[in-house]
């Protein structure tokens, strides 16, 4: 079961850094809807891997991540409720800079709670 958590918190971390990174260079290029999604995308590995971390399980859904965290991590429910209609939105709506900045920053607030540099 180590050996297997130790796989999930590499990809994890991995695609966090690569949705982050990607989302730096869509917010450079002005593809706000872009860096939204993948701003989140970040967001929601970081929140895996801290749930990771606590429980020693990631979540199989968004429903089940939301239930996790609600009951057991206000404060990173918070974030994930507080930016999830705004990802949901991206399909249909055009994103603005300071969106992308807000969910950026929110990425960099569970990065610094699970110890990864972005």
């Amino acid at each position: 079961m180590e050996e297997l958590n130790n796989v999930k918190i590499g990809v994890l971390v991995k695609n966090a850094k690569e949705y982050f990174n990607s989302a730096e260079e869509e917010l450079t290029k002005n593809r706000y809807n872009s860096a939204v999604v993948l701003y989140f995308k970040s967001l929601v590995a970081l929140i895996d891997l801290y749930i990771l971390e606590k429980t020693g399980d990631t979540p199989s859904s968004h429903n089940s991540r939301f239930s996790i965290v609600k009951e057991r991590y206000p404060e990173v429910y918070n974030l994930l409720d507080k930016d999830f209609p705004f990802y949901q939105s991206s399909y249909v709506q055009n994103m603005s800079k300071e969106l992308a900045e807000v969910i950026k920053n929110d990425a960099k607030i569970m990065a610094e709670k699970t110890n990864i540099e972005l």
